[in-house]
């Protein structure tokens, strides 16, 4: 009987673990070795005033593949509901504003995209872009707050990009890579767009999609990890810390389990660990990696409380409110006006704390973080009704930081496992921190560990 050691209980390492077991089928023995007491990693669904509630990633891109059609072939599609109608809202230059439409990651394919965000001076900047010298890039990557500010100035940085951006990484532009995070944008330059405005204009569709962009599951993300733990079969071990792997003559050693092959699927600094010794590169290489930390603070306010007509509000990191005082929160998501599943119940709402290298107001208790929120909520809508429930979930160092040099760093990871039997490592340091990239690094690191070479690395 072949056996497989993962090392990682999130949506990774059970993606990986399912796979393992379509693959490889009923004679394997696969071990899932997750760190705390309950599965999921950074999809965490819990009870919130009676509700089914996300409290860490609550959504995936369907126009990318892979988790939907994960989501198929396990039985779920049924399940798929989608976002309403409403569109997200910005906080930008003191107002809040429609998020507008026409960018990319909040690079603007017009000045007209954004005439209503900036000042008439930051709309001249954009306007004039398409003027400079014609851009030609590294091979390698660019500083992409570098290369935003020195094109626009820093007003559409400020206001536009860095609020997009820290939705998905808790990072701002300064601390990024273009090609590692808007690789679309890099590529249309690449072929000859000689702008970023032109760059972005060539990536807008000539007609607007009516498809929709994201998607989650009825009764939450939650359903998905039960039913990968459900159908991979594997052994399941929850508050087991995974100290050290090491190989031996027959295969590997993990904890008290001899195992044929290993796959990692943990954050950057636990594979650095764990590869220390085994894979030499590959850790050097995952401890340049790295992380921000972030919280969300979910509020369950009285059934009929009434919220904006949006589906929620970014928040850039110098915006202020009409009085000159900073926000804490860099995000608010109106969950009972973004997802219809929650009907006539308590009104749900989240908001999201924590910016990377300033940490800001994670250094409260979870009583003043409610506070704070509250406080930003009230500045923001008016809303000011008591909730009925509230949660804190914190995630410390949980989302890596795709900066200069990632892609690189990626390349040299998978080379350096690749060159040692038995072992393949999987997660959102690698291709993409989003749900669709985190099933498409495990279901290619299920496969070298079953023996069939993916027809590309994870991306």
């Amino acid at each position: 009987m072949r056996t497989i050691a993962v090392i990682g209980g999130g949506i990774s390492g059970l993606t990986a673990a399912y796979r393992l077991r379509t693959l490889l089928g009923e004679d394997a023995r696969i071990v899932v070795f997750e760190a705390t007491g309950s599965l999921g990693g950074k999809l965490r669904t819990v009870e919130l005033a009676g509700e089914r509630y996300d409290v860490g990633a609550e959504a995936f891109l369907v126009r990318r593949p892979e988790a939907l059609a994960l989501v198929r072939e396990v039985g779920l599609g049924e399940s798929l509901v989608h976002p309403t109608k409403t569109r997200a809202k910005i906080h930008a230059g003191g107002s809040v504003l429609g998020l507008p439409p026409g960018t990319v990651m909040g690079v603007p394919a017009s000045a007209d995209a954004v005439a209503g965000v900036l000042s008439e001076k930051g709309r001249a900047l954009v306007e004039a872009e398409s003027s400079l010298p014609p851009l030609k890039l590294h091979p390698g990557d660019v500083p992409l707050g570098e290369l935003l500010r020195a094109r626009f100035g820093d007003e559409l940085v400020d206001r536009l990009v860095d609020p997009l951006l820290g939705g998905v990484y808790a990072g701002g532009a300064d601390g990024l890579g273009l090609r590692a995070t808007m690789p679309g944008l890099a590529s249309a330059i690449d072929r000859g767009a000689r702008s970023l405005t032109e760059g972005a204009a060539s990536l807008m569709p000539a007609s607007p999609s009516t498809a929709p962009v994201f998607g989650t599951l009825l009764g939450g993300l939650g359903t998905l990890i039960a039913r990968l733990a459900e159908l991979s079969r594997a052994e399941i071990r929850t508050e087991a810390t995974v100290t050290a792997i090491e190989r031996t003559a027959d295969g590997w050693k993990v904890d008290d389990l001899d195992a044929d092959s290993v796959l990692l699927a943990v954050p950057a600094p636990s594979a650095r660990r764990l590869l220390d010794g085994v894979a030499g590169v590959a850790s050097t290489v995952f401890a340049k990696i790295e992380l921000a930390s972030m919280a969300v603070v979910a509020l369950a306010l009285p059934p009929g409380t009434a919220l904006p007509e949006s589906s929620g509000v970014l928040i850039g990191a110098g915006e202020r409110d009409v009085a000159g005082r900073p926000f804490a929160a860099k995000a608010f998501t109106f969950s009972s006006r973004k997802w219809a599943q929650y009907g006539e119940g308590p009104v749900l709402v989240r908001g999201s704390v924590g910016r990377f290298g300033e940490p800001g107001a994670l250094h409260a208790d979870d009583d003043e973080l409610v506070r704070v929120v509250r406080d930003d909520l009230a500045r923001l809508t008016g809303v000011t009704a008591e909730p009925i429930d509230t949660l804190v979930t914190r995630w410390g160092g949980g989302l890596p930081q795709y900066g200069i040099g990632h892609l690189i760093r990626v390349e040299r990871i998978e080379r350096a496992v690749g060159g040692v039997p038995g072992l393949a490592v999987a997660g959102a340091a690698l291709h993409g921190v989003g749900i669709p990239a985190c099933v498409a690094t495990a279901d290619a690191a299920a496969r070298r560990i079953a023996g069939i070479t993916p027809t590309h690395e994870g991306s």
